[in-house]
């Protein structure tokens, strides 16, 4: 693409070069002025292009009133006696007329077109006080010549306009298909990562009943022994206890799987969002009594009731607002906690934010944080997040996260209205 254009761009320029060359061989030959503008011209119309580009805005007034006075400075010294009025070189100002017709709808070509007619007719004025008096047969030349450039700027700024019309259209339906692309990436994701969940959480059911079973015996085996052994060796009633506490601690883990793995049931009622965010809040307040964490809440006014199951829904932001709180750690930082209603692929409800300044994640970590059982954490499980997307899918919902390493992450979550 790049070299197509950069071809068309050198074609262009020698078609430019060619057309000014051709009038310079015209008379008068020898008229200096004549010639410095029309290179001023041949550079103007080359490096047009950047100047549109440099100033999008204004660019195109700059081009067409330029292409007016490098017109108007041009017929003078074309060997005109009567100043330029009469001369032959008029139709260079067919130039800055077909410039407007590009670049302007049509009320600003036709605006442009008169100006430049004005340009044209104003070379009258110095013929004038040189003595000049335009005959009857010159005025309808003239006349005819105006009624040319608006003949030709209106004939030339439909197509133009509609081209400019199709092009726009095209830009939206690109980007409409980079938008509906993104969305079904992001639905692909979802679906893979529930179909994972729904995998590894029959695979953990099996796993921790299976478990469970072994670690009732070895815990009765230890009680067993505690008892019988709580007099006579101190030591061995030490390690006893170390037993029956660290298959106290495998107990918990395992009734975590078969949490995970057992199929929620929600149970829904309409509910106010704000409530379960504040105690979100305070659970983590208290988690970490001393952390150096200022809480930003940014909510708008009578957020709708959601008709969402509150408790899930409140483990699901607790979840969220833990990790926020240990990923910015004993340094602190700030916690920002957003609500706001929105509309997601047709569905109405509301988009919860919670951002922290933490360290961020790594971009090859973002697509694991939601598998069971992965964790950066040393003491960690790895069920957290991976039970908040299960909540929030189950919801119909999505979460999303966004991050720049060193700046915090934010998650995303949509829990629809119904």
């Amino acid at each position: 693409m790049a070299d197509q254009e950069r071809q068309s761009f050198v074609w262009t320029d020698l078609l430019w070069l060619a057309f000014l060359g051709a009038l310079a061989f015209m008379d008068p030959i020898n008229e200096i002025h004549k010639q410095e503008i029309l290179l001023a011209i041949g550079l103007f119309q080359i490096f047009e292009r950047r100047l549109l580009a440099l100033v999008p805005s204004r660019g195109r007034y700059y081009s067409v009133a330029v292409k007016i006075l490098l017109a108007t400075m041009l017929l003078p010294h074309t060997g005109d006696p009567a100043g330029g009025i009469n001369s032959s070189y008029y139709l260079i100002y067919f130039l800055p007329v077909m410039t407007a017709a590009l670049l302007f709808e049509g009320t600003g070509t036709l605006i442009w077109t008169a100006i430049t007619s004005a340009a044209y007719c104003s070379l009258l004025i110095p013929a004038s006080l040189r003595g000049y008096e335009l005959p009857p047969e010159d005025a309808k030349e003239l006349a005819l010549r105006n009624i040319f450039f608006f003949l030709a700027a209106m004939l030339v700024n439909p197509f133009v306009s509609e081209n400019r019309r199709q092009t726009q259209r095209y830009r939206r339906l690109a980007e409409e298909l980079v938008e509906t692309n993104r969305r079904l990436e992001q639905a692909q994701e979802e679906a893979r990562r529930s179909e994972r969940l729904a995998a590894l959480g029959q695979l953990t059911a099996g796993l921790a009943h299976e478990i469970r079973n072994p670690l009732a015996v070895i815990k009765g085996s230890a009680e067993t022994l505690t008892r019988r052994l709580e007099s006579s060796d101190p030591l061995t009633t030490e390690l006893v206890g170390y037993i029956s506490s660290e298959v106290n601690r495998l107990n918990t883990i395992v009734t975590r799987f078969l949490n995970f793995a057992r199929p929620l049931k929600l149970e829904k009622r309409p509910t106010q969002i704000l409530p379960l965010l504040d105690r979100a809040l305070k659970v983590a307040g208290e988690r970490w009594p001393e952390a150096k964490v200022e809480v930003k809440q940014e909510f708008p006014e009578n957020l709708p009731e959601m008709l969402i199951d509150p408790d899930l829904c409140e483990q699901a932001f607790v979840n969220l607002v833990l990790n926020a709180y240990e990923a910015m750690g004993s340094n602190g930082g700030t916690l920002t906690i957003q609500a706001a209603p929105a509309n997601s692929e047709g569905k109405r409800g509301i988009v919860i934010g919670i951002e922290d300044t933490g360290p961020g994640i790594p971009s090859e970590l973002r697509e694991q944080i939601f598998n069971p059982f992965f964790s950066t954490k040393k003491e960690g499980v790895g069920l957290g997040l991976s039970l908040v997307s299960k909540i929030v899918d189950d919801h119909r919902g999505w979460i999303r996260v966004s991050s720049e390493p060193g700046k915090g992450a934010c998650f995303r979550v949509f829990l629809p209205s119904q």
